[in-house]
């Protein structure tokens, strides 16, 4: 399973890393290159509603196949296309592979952390990390590749991916339950689950941020050498790493809620560092300080929302896996939402100087604080 959470974000951010390249290619104007970028997002929150119908119809196992299989195709689209409307099939077919993937490993990884009974989601997400710094290694060697070429090197790597080993349903000769079930949903208490979503959408904000806005920082304020922007997100990439690949072993021993509350502060730290940075070097250990603070909020997050479907389902193994499957993709959403208001926002007020923007999700990581006790096993008491 691991594999698969390292393809997805190798891809990720070996792609993000060409779109330069890409605007270039087709002369596109900040303007279209934003709405095309929207587009996509939009394209990936369609992409994991659609996981939340197939997956309980043909597990979650071959929905994940599914998607690196599109993702197979849209890749080479997207390398050679040379007409704007060409490129808009390719990046859409990309944006709903990639949300049809970003649930269908979620859906793996809690359900495989539900049997196992501790936490191992941090884990998976440090592989998605670990795949993303490969990604941008990747990236700087295919540097004077054309876009085409390093289209199919890309496409090899989901199409390895869709040979791994995944999950498969406890008994796969039982009846799957129909997915025109409300009531398997929509018995969730959902209340509790936006309060979870809500410090998602803070994380992804805060990540999205960096990743997105993090280079241009460095290269316009300080104006940083070119190696150096290229690989500017790179130590923030390596801090999630051990932040995650940590993570199990200090929710078990902590808790999520006290590890939460910790990490947000520590974020805003790293981020005021950014903000009051002298130089590009003090900025880059800015961002090393907050990757190591939040680093674990999305896979906690998701395991909260899974533990809370779980809850009183009195439901059979499969329709409560199907219940499971089908929060975890509409859960995926608040990934989407955090991305689009993180790199709205921080370009926005950062128009003039990114130090403003930086200063916003400095202070919005602070919101985690109080929304740290719906992940706690006294939860329900305190949310409803």
């Amino acid at each position: 399973m691991a594999g698969g959470f390292a393809t997805q974000g190798l891809v990720f951010i070996a792609l993000s890393t060409k779109l330069p390249a890409i605007q270039d290619r087709f002369g596109i104007g900040p303007g279209e290159f934003s709405a095309l970028l929207l587009a996509l997002v939009i394209a990936a929150g369609a992409g994991s509603l659609a996981a939340e119908q197939l997956a309980p119809r043909r597990g979650s196992d071959t929905t994940l196949r599914i998607g690196f299989a599109l993702m197979v195709i849209a890749l080479p689209v997207v390398g050679f296309s040379h007409q704007l409307w060409v490129l808009a099939v390719g990046m859409a077919l990309y944006g709903g592979a990639l949300g049809m993937v970003d649930a269908t490993t979620n859906m793996q990884g809690v359900t495989l952390e539900h049997a196992a009974g501790r936490p191992i989601m941090p884990s998976f997400h440090a592989a998605w990390t670990l795949g993303g710094i490969v990604g941008t290694l990747l990236a700087l060697a295919l540097t004077h590749v054309s876009l085409g070429v390093a289209a199919l090197i890309l496409a090899l790597l989901p199409l390895g991916a869709t040979f791994l080993p995944y999950l498969r349903a406890a008994d796969p000769s039982a009846p799957r339950p129909p997915i025109d079930r409300p009531p398997v949903v929509l018995e969730v208490p959902w209340r509790r689950i936006l309060v979870v979503g809500a410090a998602l959408v803070l994380f992804y904000m805060v990540d999205t941020a960096v990743t997105t806005w993090g280079p241009t920082y460095v290269d316009r304020t300080f104006d940083a050498p070119g190696p150096l922007v290229a690989v500017a997100t790179l130590p923030y990439l390596a801090a999630s790493l051990v932040g995650r690949g940590s993570g199990d072993r200090l929710a078990a021993r902590f808790g999520a809620t006290p590890l939460l509350r910790v990490g947000a502060c520590v974020g805003a730290v790293g981020l005021a560092i950014v903000v009051l940075a002298p130089s590009s070097y003090v900025a880059m250990a800015g961002f090393v300080v907050l990757g190591t603070g939040v680093a674990v909020v999305a896979p906690l997050s998701f395991s909260a929302a899974a533990s809370i479907a779980h809850e009183g389902s009195g439901l059979d193994p499969a329709a409560e896996r199907a219940r499971v499957d089908a929060v975890i993709a509409r859960f995926n959403q608040f990934n989407y939402l955090g991305a689009v208001l993180g790199s709205v926002m921080t370009g926005a007020v950062g128009k003039d100087s990114l130090r403003y923007g930086f200063a916003v999700p400095m202070v919005l990581i602070l919101g985690i604080v109080p929304l740290a006790r719906a992940f706690g096993r006294d939860a329900a008491a305190t949310v409803e």
